[in-house]
C-alpha cells in the first residue's frame, strides 16, 4: 500500500513512528419517555455523578501536576468550576424535573454552552473543550461506560481521536505513546500544550481524512504538521533522524564563527526545566500572562516574585527576557474589565493597557521582577508588547526606572535591567531606528507581525494562507527592523523563530537572538552550527527579492534539497 499524507496544524515540532490506537468515547444513551422517568432518582443520580466528576478532577489535578506542572494542572480547576456552574447546572436540573433523563439533561445543558464558546475567537473558543470535558465525564458516569485507558497504551502507539481532552491528554505517557493526531483542534488547545509540555510529536486539526486511517504505521511530523500514513522505508528512515538531534548545553556558533543565542519561550514554571534539559542559553519570552489565566484573581506581588525568581536562578549565566502582561486580543481575563470590542486585536491590549486601565497590575508585575533580579544572579531583561509608538516606550521604562528608585530607597541593590520593545507592529518595524535608540534590545513577534502585516487574523482559518511569515512583506520588515538598529540585539520570538527549516534564512537576515519552545532548541542549535553566515546572507537577499510567497518557498526547498523548482 503506498504511503498517504494528511496535513493539519503541527501542535509540537517532533516527529515519531508508530501504530494507530483510535480513542472513541461513545455513550449509549437511555431512551425513556417522560413518564418513565422519576425526576427524584434522576436528580439524585445526577448528584452522585458530580460528586464523582469532582473526585476524579481532584485526583487528575494532583496527577497532572506532578507529571506536566501546576500551571498546566490548574485547568481541573476550571473543569470543576464548570462542573458546579449554576448557569449550567439548573437548566439541567430543570429538564430531569420536566421528565428527561438525566444524561439526556446533561448532554443538552452543556450543548448550548459549548455553543457560546465555539463562536468566540482565539483561547475563548478552546474553553468548548473543556466543556466537552466535563459533559463527556458526567455522561460516562451516568451510562457507567468504561474507560479507555490512556496511560496504559502499547509502546509505540498513535493516539487517533476525534478530539483530546485536557483530562485525555493528561493520561498519556510519553513513554509508551509515541505521539497523536486528532480530527479538530489548533495550537493553542489544551491538548496541544500539554502535547509540547510532554514533548509529544502532535498534529491537531486534520479534519474528517484521518477517521478513514485504522490499523496502520504513520509518522506524525508536529513540525510539518503532517501524518503520513503507510510511510515507506525512507520516510521511516528520514522520521528517525529528525528526532536525533543531540542536546548542546554551551552556547552554539555558526560554522564560520558568528555566535548566535538560542532561549527559549515558556509560559510556565514546568516549561523552564524543560529548557534547561534541551540546552536553551536562556528564556527569550516569559510569556507572564499564563500566570493570569484560569484563576479568579490576579497573582500578587509575592507570587509572582517566586515566579520570576524561579526562573532568574535556572539561567544563572543567561538572560531571561520577561515580556510584560499581554493580554486582550486572543488572552481575555475574565476577572478584568476588558472592553467588548468588535475587533480586539486592533484594540486594547499589550503596552496600552498596562499604561491605561491596568497600570496597577503593571507596577505590581515590575515590583516582582525587580525584587527577584535583585536575589538572584540571572540577567533581566523586561520587554514591552504591542509597542506601536514611541512614546509608550519611553513611559513604560520611566515606569520601570521609578519602581526601580522606589526600591532602591528602602535599601534593596537593585541593578538596572535591559529594557526592550517587541516589534509586532508594523509601526514598530517602521519606528524601529527611533526604538532602537531607546531600548536596550528588539525582539520580533512574527505571530502578530505577520497578522498585521498581512491583515490577516491568526485565528481565522478562511486567511490561514495568508498567515505565513514567509510572505515577503513579512521577511522585509524583519530585515527592515534588523537593519534599522545600530549595536542594540535583536531576536525574534515567534513560532518562526522555532523551525529548523527557517534558521539559516535567519541567520542571514541577520538575528543575534532566536527564542522558540524548548523542544526545538536542540535541532535550531544544530542547523546554526553547521551554517556559514555568508551563505546564509546570500540566501536572504536572494528571498528578499522574491514577490510571492511561493517564490520565497520554492527558494528554501531548492536550497535545502539542491533540486531545482
Amino acid at each position: 500500500m503506498s504511503e498517504r499524507t494528511l496535513s493539519g496544524v503541527g501542535a509540537t515540532p517532533l516527529t515519531a513512528t508508530g501504530e494507530v490506537v483510535w480513542y472513541r468515547p461513545d455513550f449509549e444513551l437511555p431512551d425513556r419517555s417522560a413518564d418513565e422517568v422519576d425526576a427524584r432518582a434522576e436528580r439524585e443520580r445526577f448528584a452522585v455523578a458530580q460528586q464523582l466528576a469532582r473526585e476524579e478532577l481532584e485526583n487528575e489535578r494532583a496527577r497532572a501536576e506532578e507529571r506536566i506542572g501546576a500551571d498546566e494542572a490548574a485547568v481541573f480547576d476550571a473543569h470543576i468550576q464548570f462542573l458546579e456552574d449554576p448557569q449550567i447546572e439548573q437548566p439541567i436540573v430543570d429538564a430531569i424535573e420536566n421528565g428527561l433523563p438525566a444524561e439526556h439533561a446533561v448532554r443538552d445543558g452543556y450543548e448550548s454552552a459549548i455553543a457560546q464558546f465555539e463562536g468566540m475567537d482565539g483561547r475563548m473558543a478552546d474553553r468548548a473543550d473543556d466543556l466537552r470535558d466535563v459533559r463527556d465525564r458526567l455522561l460516562r458516569l451516568l451510562t457507567g461506560t468504561d474507560r479507555m485507558d490512556l496511560s496504559d497504551l502499547p509502546d509505540g502507539s498513535v493516539v487517533f481521536a476525534e478530539r483530546l481532552t485536557p483530562s485525555d491528554t493528561a493520561q498519556l505517557d510519553p513513554e509508551a505513546v509515541a505521539g497523536f493526531a486528532t480530527v479538530t483542534g489548533g495550537r493553542t488547545s489544551h491538548a496541544a500544550i500539554f502535547a509540547r509540555s510532554l514533548a509529544l510529536p502532535a498534529v491537531v486539526g486534520i479534519g474528517d481524512e484521518l477517521r478513514e486511517i485504522e490499523d496502520s504505521e504513520v509518522v506524525v511530523d508536529g513540525e510539518a504538521g503532517e501524518v503520513i500514513a503507510d510511510p515507506d522505508e525512507r520516510t521511516c528512515r528520514k522520521a528517525t533522524r529528525t528526532e536525533q538531534a543531540d542536546v548542546r548545553s554551551e552556547s552554539v556558533m555558526t560554522a564560520d564563527g558568528e555566535s548566535i543565542e538560542v532561549a527559549a519561550n515558556v509560559g510556565r514554571p514546568v516549561e523552564i526545566e524543560g529548557a534547561t534539559e534541551r540546552g536553551a542559553d536562556g528564556i527569550g519570552l516569559y510569556r507572564t500572562e499564563f500566570l493570569f489565566l484560569d484563576r479568579e484573581e490576579p497573582p500578587d506581588e509575592d507570587e509572582q516574585f517566586e515566579a520570576y525568581r524561579e526562573a532568574l536562578a535556572a539561567f544563572p549565566d543567561g538572560r531571561v527576557v520577561v515580556r510584560t502582561l499581554d493580554i486582550g486580543g486572543d488572552k481575555p481575563i475574565p476577572y478584568l474589565d476588558l472592553p467588548d470590542e468588535d475587533n480586539p486585536f486592533l484594540g486594547e491590549r499589550g503596552i496600552r493597557r498596562s499604561l491605561g486601565p491596568d497600570s496597577a497590575l503593571f507596577e505590581t508585575q515590575l515590583r516582582a521582577l525587580l525584587r527577584a533580579a535583585s536575589e538572584t544572579a540571572g540577567d533581566l531583561a523586561i520587554m514591552f508588547p504591542l509597542v506601536a509608538r514611541v512614546e509608550e516606550f519611553e513611559a513604560g521604562r520611566e515606569r520601570v526606572e521609578e519602581i526601580r528608585e522606589d526600591l532602591r530607597a528602602t535599601g534593596m541593590a537593585v541593578d538596572a535591567p535591559e529594557i526592550g520593545s517587541m516589534i509586532e507592529t508594523p509601526a514598530a518595524a517602521f519606528l524601529a531606528e527611533d526604538l532602537a535608540t531607546r531600548a536596550d534590545f528588539l525582539s520580533i513577534g512574527t505571530n502578530d507581525l505577520t497578522q498585521y502585516v498581512m491583515a490577516a487574523d491568526r485565528g481565522n482559518e478562511r486567511v490561514g494562507p495568508l498567515h505565513d511569515p514567509r510572505h515577503p512583506a513579512v521577511l522585509r520588515a524583519i530585515r527592515h527592523t534588523v537593519d534599522a538598529t545600530d549595536g542594540t540585539w535583536v531576536g525574534m520570538c515567534g513560532e518562526m523563530a522555532g523551525d529548523p527549516a527557517l534558521t539559516e534564512l535567519l541567520v542571514g537576515l541577520g538575528l543575534d537572538e532566536l527564542s522558540m519552545s524548548a523542544v526545538t532548541v536542540p535541532e535550531v542549535k544544530a542547523r546554526i552550527a553547521d551554517t556559514d553566515s555568508t551563505a546564509a546572507r546570500t540566501l536572504a537577499d536572494r528571498a528578499l527579492r522574491k514577490s510571492t510567497k511561493r517564490g520565497v518557498t520554492e527558494l528554501l526547498t531548492e536550497h535545502e534539497t539542491g533540486v531545482d523548482q
